[in-house]
């Protein structure tokens, strides 16, 4: 399968069609040079934000109320794109309200539809402190015709139990997409990317929203290079990359992945860290 992660920059939109247009020309640029499955960024969805004005983009709570509101009409026109293309989708993710705050949202669309979502388990300080969005319950792995899929969002992609909890249910591959606004932070979720495939022994996908943003202040800069990762070892390369785009240059970075290609390594790599996962619990006693 070909996999293809978005370095996306948000852009300003007028009209709910401009956006339709927008996302169904990327779409269609990753599908026609083969990719199976796509990746777009943490809050990627902010940038509907425009549709309100700069008077609702640039306030932080009115910007997450318009964003939301579009959900339903984002989520058809995702399902019709995959459903053109014949190919999977990972939504870029964005506010969605489940109570009084809203959670960080994700969606997974296939040929045949909605396929579920992925909320944000750990939220940073920025949503902590500032913007009020909050954490949802709980991990799902997702069963795709490509394999099992799980996602870790952003923050998530640095605790490694959340990872090696969707690993443990089955997943072959993890998709991280992110939203970071300086060189550490993108490092951050790419060092804690690159540990998760090599410690599962698993193939991340890793996806960042990518230039400045002047209507949004939540997302007004970014940073980042998007980037597919593997374990360094026997069937991949030796880096651990795949394939990656240039720094906050937007586009696709695509790799073809074999899923025997992880088994194999699981079974007979140069090192068994998803085999060799059990023996810390019995050496982390400090003496």
């Amino acid at each position: 399968m070909k996999l293809a992660s978005a370095a996306y920059p948000l852009t300003w939109f007028n009209h709910f069609d401009d956006f339709a247009a927008h996302l169904g020309a990327w779409v269609s640029d990753a599908a026609t040079q083969g990719a199976d499955l796509l990746t777009f960024p943490e809050y990627g969805a902010m940038e509907l934000a425009s549709l309100g004005g700069r008077s609702v983009s640039e306030d932080l709570e009115a910007a997450l109320h318009e964003v939301a509101r579009w959900k339903s009409a984002v989520d058809a026109v995702h399902v019709a794109l995959a459903a053109r293309h014949g190919v999977y989708i990972l939504g870029a993710s964005g506010p969605v309200f489940t109570g009084p705050r809203p959670v960080n949202r994700a969606t997974l669309y296939g040929p045949d539809g909605i396929i579920g979502h992925q909320d944000k388990q750990i939220m940073t300080r920025f949503e902590r402190e500032t913007w009020d969005v909050v954490a949802g319950t709980g991990l799902a792995p997702f069963d795709t015709d490509l394999g099992r899929i799980g996602v870790v969002i952003c923050y998530d992609s640095e605790f490694p139990l959340l990872a090696r909890n969707l690993v443990e249910a089955g997943a072959e591959i993890l998709l991280a997409p992110s939203c970071t606004d300086s060189l550490a932070g993108f490092t951050r979720v790419r060092v804690g990317s690159m540990a998760r495939a090599l410690e599962n022994q698993c193939v991340v996908v890793h996806s960042p929203t990518v230039g400045l943003c002047d209507f949004c202040p939540a997302v007004d800069e970014n940073v980042g290079a998007a980037s597919i990762y593997g374990p360094p070892d026997r069937g991949f390369p030796p880096s651990g990359i795949l394939a990656e785009t240039a720094l906050n240059a937007p586009g696709w970075a695509i790799a073809e992945v074999s899923l025997d290609a992880i088994r194999e390594v699981r079974r007979d790599g140069g090192v068994l860290n998803h085999a060799h996962w059990p023996e810390q619990h019995d050496r982390i006693r400090l003496r």
